[in-house]
């Protein structure tokens, strides 16, 4: 295994362990890319990888109160059944469909975490909320974005938080940190359903996967430490900052690849 995979694996652990999402960023072109394997194939491979490392984080966050555990399981239930509906369209969804729609929405989620905040927003907002005492969680909305949410990832083969965060955030009330460990818990449900969703209609190379997720656990271990010495309001931008340049990325490297 070269260099740069292994440290496509690292920054894949890292960045779930740092902002609850991100995984399949950098899984998914790594497995293009580095790896040659096949784009469809590399979508179910992703959402598998994502599925076993966001779920040994998970249990890091959760173990130290940082996980909402009825929101994660409202969204987690209606984000799996958006999920396999997803990836069951993603099959004949063409490829570049399928990034295009993934950057786009990228930046939506990116423009919600970086605007300005109201200072009546209150505590919850920028993660000052002791043991999640001060969040509200509005069920319906969760549902529906649960929902949404999960259709998205299973058509694009992402776990979703880059969308989860924000919802949780600015829709739930839930502060960065409680946000981040409870999309994990989702992200995994949601990467486990999608990857379902693939199984059986797309190569998957076991041997590759097991490598590639042995080396994104031990990132993610290193990402949950780094996260808990980051301020919240940090974070935050840290993570909408993040969102912006790999949505350009991936948009450029389509129309490059359309022209």
């Amino acid at each position: 295994m070269s260099a740069a995979i292994v440290a496509a694996g690292l920054l894949t652990g890292v960045l779930l362990g740092l902002f609850g999402s991100g995984g399949s960023i950098v899984t998914l072109p790594a497995l293009v890319y580095l790896m040659g394997v096949e784009p469809k194939s590399a979508i179910a491979m992703s959402l598998g990888i994502v599925a076993l490392t966001a779920t040994l984080s998970a249990v890091q966050h959760w173990r130290q109160g940082q996980v909402n555990v009825r929101a994660a399981a409202v969204f987690g239930l209606f984000g799996i059944a958006g999920t396999y509906a997803g990836a069951r369209l993603g099959i004949v969804t063409p490829t570049v469909v399928q990034l295009v729609l993934f950057a786009l929405v990228m930046y939506a989620a990116a423009w919600r975490m970086l605007r300005p905040r109201p200072r009546s927003v209150g505590a919850a907002a920028v993660g000052e909320c002791a043991g999640g005492d001060c969040e509200r969680l509005r069920y319906g909305h969760v549902a529906l974005h649960g929902i949404g949410v999960g259709v998205l990832t299973g058509l694009v083969g992402v776990g979703g938080g880059f969308l989860i965060v924000p919802a949780l955030v600015l829709l739930s009330g839930l502060s960065m940190r409680r946000a981040v460990g409870t999309s994990l818990a989702i992200v995994a449900a949601k990467s486990y359903a999608g990857f379902a969703g693939y199984l059986g209609a797309v190569a998957v190379d076991w041997g590759q996967m097991a490598g590639f997720t042995a080396i994104a656990i031990a990132g993610s271990l290193a990402g949950e430490r780094l996260a808990r010495r980051l301020p919240a309001e940090r974070l935050r931008r840290a993570f909408g900052g993040f969102l912006v340049v790999v949505a350009t990325y991936i948009l450029a490297r389509e129309i490059a690849a359309l022209l």
